[in-house]
């Protein structure tokens, strides 16, 4: 484990959603924290996963965050919802789908990567989910958030192995929150136990312990709110 060198900023990407909101909240509360950058579409920058240029842009406004957290994700909305058997597969969701889970996210590590400083331990971390684990894979089903969140993981793997190269301290990872009493779940929380359905501070709560305690050896990794690692 290594420490954040405080003071140092910060950025979430997603802030105005229920987790991306908690984390924002818990991290301006943090001593260590100078400063922290939320970006979503409905910020006074707007970040919109659709459109690179507003990442881009959004990029320029940060100098040197230690921590950047993309606390993004689409698993339904109008028109869109989890496909439960090839049947159901659409051109159009599959593409709207990819492009918040895994293109979006992409484009967020391309833009902000490089303005991670060069030494000292700074983290970017993606949320993906535990249901994008092909390893995991026992129930089937949602064809297109599986694989999108799967290819975000792969994503993230893949900017770890570039990082390392020519950050020696810098760590890449996809965190799976739990299942988060937000927007997102609410249409599929009935089978969830009360003890499993977490409040998004609590979420916040655990996966920023989660990432207090990454060190270098865990770049590319796949982990739980409760830091277990996750096959992918």
């Amino acid at each position: 484990m290594t420490a954040f060198a405080p003071p140092f900023e910060v950025v979430v990407v997603g802030s105005t959603g229920g987790i991306g909101a908690a984390l924002a909240e818990r991290l301006a509360q943090d001593p260590r924290v100078s400063r922290v950058h939320g970006f979503s579409r409905r910020t006074n920058v707007p970040l919109d996963l659709g459109d690179e240029a507003t990442i881009a842009a959004a990029a320029a406004t940060v100098a040197e965050p230690r921590l950047v957290i993309v606390a993004t994700g689409l698993l339904h909305e109008p028109g869109l919802s989890p496909e439960k058997r090839l049947a159901d597969l659409d051109a159009a969701a599959l593409l709207r789908t990819f492009q918040v889970n895994t293109i979006g996210p992409a484009l967020v590590l391309k833009h902000f990567a490089p303005k991670i400083p060069r030494t000292g331990k700074s983290v970017l971390a993606v949320l993906t989910a535990r249901v994008g684990s092909i390893a995991d894979n026992r129930l089937g089903g949602w064809y297109g958030y599986r694989a999108a969140k799967a290819a975000a993981n792969q994503i993230v793997r893949t900017a770890a192995v570039e990082l390392a190269a020519r950050r020696a301290e810098a760590i890449c990872v996809a965190l799976h929150p739990g299942t988060v009493d937000t927007a997102l779940s609410a249409p599929f929380q009935r089978a969830v136990s009360a003890d499993r359905l977490f409040t998004p501070q609590f979420a916040a709560e655990r996966l920023l312990a989660v990432i207090d305690g990454l060190g270098p050896a865990d770049t590319g990794g796949f982990f739980a709110w409760d830091g277990q690692a996750i096959p992918f």
